[in-house]
């Protein structure tokens, strides 16, 4: 089976062709700056061959065209005609608490999905715009919706309530959600599948740090608590997210700058975290480069954001009662052993102890990096959402011909 993955952004779309006889990726691009000028898709060969097409692309359906085409090309496809493509996977961001697993797409999933637009504003509408225009250009090919939030719709009420009135749970929906949940259960499988391990009986803490940061607490193969809430600037501090904060902070800042709700959102969404606090930058490699050089803020926002992870996997081991393995994942995750050092520092008491030796210079490997007598196992696990969103793809078309 051959499946086509997409993840559409506001002005990008990513995707991902794969063969699942061995799990391959054929081809894989991006096309960047839809409905802006000097819009591209940069495209990749399995041999690696690379080419780029510069064009006006005004749309999600003009970018998606231009995926369909490059993937069919006689001089640059893999595939000789559309038909090829067995089914679509699309990452959504928000399933809400409707879509606790991965669905097939039909009216009654995207009228569910229209509605959750007011839940991920700035995620789901070109979520959506990639549905849509796959529906017109190759209606015949079954599409599959993956969703960031399903994986934590396992939580208890304990966990993912708000103690505010709880009437406003139930009219509005208010509650915590978690995202980066394909992430989270790819990391989670694949360091299981590594250690030969049943995940049943384990009690596991993800860190996916990135940009975009969060924690998981999964006992026994299901999440039970994350980081991430209502929305993803809940939780630890980000790239330009704030994570957590005093909501009496929130509203003294609005008062005295005299902003309203959507100037507050993008100064906690848009110019906090990493680069709030070091004022330079959001990447973490030019801040520790930065904090290299003795700059105070750079040093401090490392100091901050390490602590940030270190308090929430003190606070997942306490949920569940101890902790088995811990996995690095993500941009940070998977490439900073700095940052891996820094969060595990001080967590000896837990169990946690890892290898300086294997650990130094790591980069994007599927390793141990605890030391053998570590009582907690310590694990990088580079992610692979696109891999998992084929995977349930294949799986929920083959339920779906099995009801046929």
């Amino acid at each position: 089976m051959k499946i086509l993955v997409l993840n559409c952004g506001s002005s990008s779309i990513k995707y991902q062709f794969f063969s699942l006889a061995n799990n391959a990726v054929i081809a894989k691009g991006i096309v960047e700056k839809i409905g802006m000028k000097g819009s591209f898709l940069k495209h990749e060969k399995e041999d690696g061959q690379k080419v780029m097409f510069e064009g006006e692309i005004l749309d999600h359906k003009i970018g998606i065209e231009y995926i369909l085409g490059v993937l069919s090309s006689a001089k640059h496809g893999c595939i000789a005609k559309l038909d090829e493509i067995s089914a679509v996977g699309h990452r959504v961001v928000h399933g809400g608490e409707l879509f606790t697993e991965s669905k097939l797409v039909n009216e009654a999933v995207i009228d569910a999905l229209e509605k959750y637009t007011e839940l991920a504003p700035l995620h789901n509408p070109p979520n959506l715009k990639g549905i849509y225009a796959l529906r017109s250009l190759i209606p015949s090919i079954p599409q599959v919706a993956v969703f960031d939030t399903a994986f934590h719709t396992t939580m208890p009420k304990h966990s993912y309530m708000y103690a505010i009135p709880y009437a406003l749970y139930k009219k509005y929906g208010i509650r915590r959600y978690g995202f980066h949940g394909t992430s989270h259960r790819y990391v989670f499988s694949r360091a299981c599948e590594i250690l030969g391990t049943d995940p049943k009986g384990l009690k596991i803490v993800t860190c996916h740090l990135g940009n975009g940061a969060s924690v998981c607490a999964i006992k026994g193969g299901i999440s039970v608590d994350t980081s991430m809430g209502f929305t993803p600037v809940e939780g630890l501090i980000m790239g330009t997210r704030s994570g957590d904060i005093d909501m009496g902070a929130v509203s003294y800042i609005m008062d005295k700058e005299k902003i309203g709700t959507k100037s507050a959102s993008t100064l906690f969404n848009k110019h906090s975290g990493l680069l709030g606090i070091s004022g330079i930058s959001s990447d973490s490699r030019e801040i520790r480069a930065a904090a290299d050089k003795g700059d105070e803020r750079c040093m401090l926002a490392i100091k901050m954001f390490d602590y940030r992870v270190k308090k929430y996997i003190g606070a997942y081991a306490a949920a569940m009662g101890g902790i088995d393995l811990l996995i690095f994942t993500g941009g940070i995750g998977e490439n900073s052993d700095t940052t891996r050092a820094g969060i595990c520092d001080g967590l000896e008491f837990l169990g946690i102890e890892i290898d300086q030796q294997v650990n130094t210079g790591l980069r994007s490997k599927e390793i141990i990096i605890s030391k053998p007598g570590s009582k907690v196992k310590v694990m990088v696990v580079p992610t692979n959402e696109e891999l998992m969103i084929a995977i349930d793809t294949q799986k929920i078309i083959d339920e779906s011909k099995k009801l046929v």
